[in-house]
């Protein structure tokens, strides 16, 4: 007799970690695999963080989270938008406010669309609840266009999910862009989720967010990438009142609330300005693009911090089996997406490395071409 729920035969263990327990012998690798940033967290933001623990803000906060903090995260949307949040909640990281919105809106048996490649939470995630994904393939740009999402509407599609800038591919929508698969979920009655834990990194545009583009949304957000906390593990969530209100009815009993301290800190990194780091993320991308653009097919990303390039002869698989034989960390394409051409980089990691990881790939491309 098995102890195991029926539902664990739905999610396999994550592929990024089978990678690294391959690579687990290395010494010293070419470590362009990790989606971590490389800055630490500002000083500012570690001394309000000290300064709440010992102040004693060590206890629980409400299931909501700090109001500070939920009235900070719709200001910044103010600032940086235009648009106001409405109803945020505290949330436990992005992960965390994204299994709660699952959790509270898929039924076993709905679809759910989102772009090919993926974060690789979601298409897990969808298929521990019972839901059915519907992923549509974005290759070889890796736009996620409302034409194409809406062929893979059926009468069971539920909802969409937008992620931009988006893991892997660091390609990014722009306003219009949003605006139209805003509309199209309007025009047949569909549920968006807007995952913007990326949206402080775009290098080639205005910054853009779904927020006010259709009534039925939920954005999603957090601190890991803009401000460096990703062990901190806090995010935030805004969306409908009945939803957020049921996700709030969800944290009290998994993750209660978002770390106290974190929470007090985290309002203000959303008052730092960042633009020395965009701007320092933004020579990384042209560095790494530059240089892979020699040997590989590659789209240029636009935002976020990672590139997605085809591997030699199209199997991303054995390329990242040898690249790992040399000594360089990378991702499979398979671990993103359901098709094994490409590989993921991440950017995250300083010039040097960035400049030795273009070095070894481009070799290693050309060896096996």
């Amino acid at each position: 007799m098995s102890f195991l729920a029926e539902r664990m035969s739905r999610i396999d263990a994550s592929g990024i970690r089978k990678v690294f327990a391959l690579a687990a012998n290395l010494q010293d690798p070419i470590n362009l695999s990790i989606g971590q940033p490389d800055f630490d967290v500002d000083e500012a933001v570690k001394r309000d963080a000290i300064a709440a623990i010992e102040s004693g803000l060590n206890k629980y906060t409400q299931t909501w989270g700090l109001d500070e903090l939920r009235e900070e995260a719709s200001a910044y949307y103010q600032r940086r938008f235009g648009t106001p949040l409405e109803n945020v909640m505290v949330t436990s990281g992005v992960s965390g406010g994204l299994f709660l919105a699952l959790l509270a809106t898929i039924n076993p048996g709905d679809e759910v669309i989102f772009a090919d490649p993926y974060f690789v939470m979601y298409k897990h995630l969808i298929n521990l609840l019972g839901g059915v994904c519907r992923p549509v393939s974005t290759y070889p740009d890796f736009k996620f266009k409302a034409a194409d999402i809406e062929a893979a509407i059926t009468p069971k599609t539920k909802l969409i999910m937008v992620n931009s800038p988006c893991n892997p591919t660091g390609v990014t929508l722009n306003q219009a862009e949003l605006k139209e698969i805003a509309d199209l979920a309007a025009k047949h009655g569909l549920l968006v989720i807007s995952d913007e834990i990326y949206e402080q990194f775009f290098f080639d545009g205005p910054p853009a967010s779904m927020a006010g583009l259709c009534e039925h949304l939920i954005v999603l957000n957090g601190f890991s990438k803009m401000a460096g906390m990703t062990g901190w593990r806090v995010g935030f969530a805004s969306g409908p009142a009945d939803i957020i209100q049921q996700m709030n009815t969800l944290q009290q009993y998994t993750f209660v609330c978002a770390p106290s301290m974190a929470q007090k800190a985290a309002i203000t990194a959303l008052r730092i300005d960042t633009s020395e780091k965009i701007a320092a993320y933004k020579r990384k991308r042209d560095l790494i693009y530059e240089g892979l653009a020699r040997k590989f097919n590659v789209v240029k990303p636009g935002g976020a911090f990672y590139i997605f390039p085809e591997a030699p002869g199209g199997d991303g698989d054995a390329f990242v089996a040898k690249a790992i034989q040399n000594n360089i960390l990378v991702i499979p394409g398979s671990v993103f997406s359901e098709r094994k051409s490409n590989f993921r980089l991440s950017f995250a990691a300083d010039n040097a490395t960035i400049e030795r990881g273009v070095e070894a790939l481009n070799k290693l491309a050309g060896e096996m071409a």
